[in-house]
């Protein structure tokens, strides 16, 4: 299976009144094409930042992002509009990532007036009523406005908008952390159905290992903008090496009532992502943290076969 995008040591820096916040500190891995990529990790350790820097909505610092053998990671002009074909992106609040000025129809409809797909009213209009149709929205929904609609419609609209040019690769940011349960089975099965029919390859970015579990082939696990280990879906949840991604695990509910689930509680002082010094950043929180640990950033190294971890003592 061909590598569709691959992602080299990137980096995203914000500069900052005490420092340098280092939001995503040298992230590398490959997608491989009509497959899913969860990215999961706790609040603020650079998974949205990292979505955004891949399809180049804000602009790396360091690093290199190829998408089919062609080096993107400073596209401009022309060279960005041809990207923006190829990838697109599903926001996490299918509220705000809305243009509540615009009916359902104008949404879906401008990345095709946009980019001259359709030019005559009756193929935008068939076009629309396509998608429109693909993500499940009735007709009788046409010509409202967002904030006339529920959640889950509105991240269907989300959705009718980035399938609008076909893309091959899709960012997902947390897609359905807003929605109710019987909502995002919903969505996350029309996000099955499309790959299925159409090939879409996915970045999913989420903080809900159940649904990364349901989703993805391979999972990055991320703390504080880095990658702390790295492998397939169903090697994570057999076998963890990394502490961290231990304790992640044992705070998804067991359906089985009978086993008691021994739960690892994070205790210490989070590491500051401002101006981060030569040291695992994850070491104040870790039980097996040792003087190494201190004065030396582990590498993402591979354990096993297709398994990576960045731990000294893994």
């Amino acid at each position: 299976m061909p590598v569709l995008l691959k992602v080299e040591n990137i980096k995203k820096h914000f500069k900052i009144p005490s420092g340098m916040l280092h939001a995503v500190d040298g992230v590398t891995f490959d997608i491989m094409e009509g497959q899913t990529l969860g990215v999961v990790g706790e609040s603020g350790c650079g998974k949205s930042t990292l979505g955004r820097v891949v399809i180049n909505l804000i602009p790396a610092t360091a690093g290199r992002i190829t998408f089919r053998g062609k080096d993107i990671t400073v596209a401009k002009g022309s060279a960005l509009r041809d990207v923006r074909k190829n990838m697109q992106m599903i926001f996490q609040d299918p509220f705000s990532s809305l243009n509540p000025r615009m009916t359902v129809s104008e949404i879906i409809r401008e990345p095709l007036i946009t980019h001259n797909i359709k030019t005559g009213k009756t193929e935008i209009k068939e076009e629309v009523d396509s998608l429109m149709e693909t993500v499940g929205l009735a007709q009788r929904l046409y010509n409202s406005y967002p904030h006339e609609l529920d959640g889950g419609r509105r991240q269907r609209i989300g959705i009718a908008r980035a399938l609008a040019l076909s893309p091959e690769f899709i960012v997902c940011d947390e897609p359905v952390s807003a929605l109710d349960v019987s909502i995002q089975a919903q969505i996350l099965n029309l996000m099955q159905n499309l790959q299925d029919e159409k090939g879409i390859t996915y970045m999913f970015i989420t903080h809900d290992l159940s649904v990364v579990r349901h989703m993805s082939d391979e999972i990055i696990v991320m703390y504080l903008g880095v990658v702390v280990e790295k492998c397939s879906t169903d090697k994570l949840f057999e076998n963890q090496l990394h502490p961290y991604t231990k304790a992640l695990i044992s705070a998804v509910p067991d359906l089985n009532i009978d086993e008691k689930k021994k739960r690892i509680i994070l205790k210490g002082e989070v590491t500051s992502p401002i101006n981060p010094g030569a040291e695992c950043r994850f070491a104040l929180r870790c039980n097996y943290a040792k003087e190494r640990c201190y004065k030396e950033t582990p590498v993402l190294r591979e354990h096993s076969d297709g398994h990576f971890v960045a731990c000294h003592y893994a």
